[in-house]
């Protein structure tokens, strides 16, 4: 058996923590540079907002003091999660890290599920505050459709086991199919016009038929459905990608300044990959204008660059990321968000160099290897002292609008909660 543990509502789980005078009271939690809601409290769901909706829309809520505002503390949030992640892994025996309000456990070996994920759920609230829902399954999916109907129904207590067929059955016909893992909004579209609305239709559909009509995801999720374990284990030591991108204080239209940006979230990508000894295969740059300004025109283009030899120094990799910038970037438009992702990720110690390298190529990439060291023994997460030209000064990440930031409460000893 599996078990999903979930945390509520987990950005504004952890403001509540240390601001208990925002519980029961509607709150959100803002994007970069307070653009739009990405985490809503159940009170804020209850007034309709949905995730995404810029701030400008919700002013008036906030005005009349209805709806409780606050930007993003990542590094909070970040520090909640690893307590919440090492309760996890000194109760189980083994789980896979999904997210950073999420963990798969493996229950082997334990006698009753859930007895132990009622005390561990408590725990976890009494030990960090944070309110978790847990569901218990034999597949990973269904589990996620259990954990829906714990955090849903109060009659659940926080934890439900979809342990019998008779559970199973009954599961499925009450989640709508865009709610399964794997289908999601972008696929449900394509099953509704085939006849499938809910979960139990698509569990109920012949292999022959999935076959036909799904991809390998699609065949996965049906066995998954009638509990067949089908997805691998996942690789908590390597993600897939990485991703740097921000949204901007003001649209951006030279091509200048967005240089900069670019380099510095490059930048910024080829230190993650060094810090978890990856290289990536392939880099994509994006830009987006502002779609909540209907008056200014419209582009978000994107484009795409492989590695000759997967790479993660950073002369490389913002060498890259400006040559594709500058292919999609067009004058008379101005741009709200820009961003690097470096994907076709590997390990480091397994990276070759092609045949057709040259001996002058391959001591480029040697310098280019020996600087990035040199950069990271005097770099920071918070402080980047070493930049290439093309970066500005300082974080990437400096200078972002945060008018509505909580404290540093759990990692800075200047911010720690005061209590009068």
């Amino acid at each position: 058996m599996f078990a999903l543990v979930d945390c509520n509502n987990f950005f504004v789980s952890c403001e509540r923590i240390f601001q208990p005078e925002l519980e029961g009271k509607a709150v959100i939690v803002l994007s970069n540079n307070d653009g739009c809601a990405v985490a809503r409290s159940n009170e804020a769901k209850a007034l309709g907002i949905k995730m995404g909706t810029p701030l400008f829309q919700l002013r008036h809520l906030v005005d009349s003091g209805r709806l409780q505002v606050r930007s993003s503390n990542y590094k909070l949030y970040g520090d909640m999660s690893e307590r919440v992640m090492n309760i996890l892994r000194q109760a189980a025996p083994k789980i896979e890290v999904y997210s950073i309000d999420e963990a798969f456990l493996h229950l082997n070996g334990i006698e009753d599920p859930k007895a132990f994920c009622a005390d561990l759920r408590q725990k976890i609230r009494q030990w960090t505050g944070i309110p978790v829902s847990i569901g218990i399954a034999p597949t990973k999916t269904l589990c996620k459709i259990a954990s829906h109907f714990a955090k849903r129904y109060a009659g659940y207590r926080g934890v439900c086991v979809i342990d019998s067929s008779d559970k199973r059955r009954k599961a499925l016909e009450l989640t709508e199919i865009n709610d399964v893992w794997g289908i999601g909004w972008r696929g449900a579209p394509k099953l509704a016009s085939l006849g499938v609305k809910t979960a139990a239709d698509l569990a109920g559909k012949p292999e022959e038929w999935v076959r036909r009509h799904l991809h390998i995801g699609g065949m996965r999720t049906w066995q998954e459905l009638n509990g067949i374990v089908a997805l691998e284990e996942e690789n908590e030591d390597r993600r897939q990608s990485i991703c740097t991108s921000r949204s901007f204080a003001t649209e951006i239209s030279e091509l200048s300044e967005l240089e900069q940006r670019i380099s510095d979230f490059a930048a910024a990508c080829a230190r993650k990959l060094r810090t978890e000894n990856s290289v990536a295969g392939r880099l994509v740059v994006f830009l987006w204008t502002n779609r909540f300004r209907p008056d200014m025109p419209q582009s978000f283009p994107s484009t795409e660059i492989h590695f000759q030899t997967a790479a993660n120094n950073t002369q490389e990799i913002v060498s890259a990321a400006l040559k594709g910038l500058r292919e999609i970037y067009k004058e008379g438009f101005a741009y709200k968000k820009a961003g690097v992702i470096v994907d076709e990720i590997s390990d480091a110690s397994y990276t070759q160099n092609t045949l057709f390298e040259s001996e002058e190529e391959l001591q480029m990439r040697r310098k280019s290897e020996t600087l990035s060291d040199v950069m990271d023994r005097f770099n920071t997460d918070e402080h980047q002292l070493l930049h290439l030209g093309t970066q500005r000064s300082g974080h990437y990440a400096a200078g972002i609008r945060r008018e509505h930031c909580s404290k540093l409460y759990s990692t800075d000893w200047d911010e720690l909660l005061e209590i009068h």
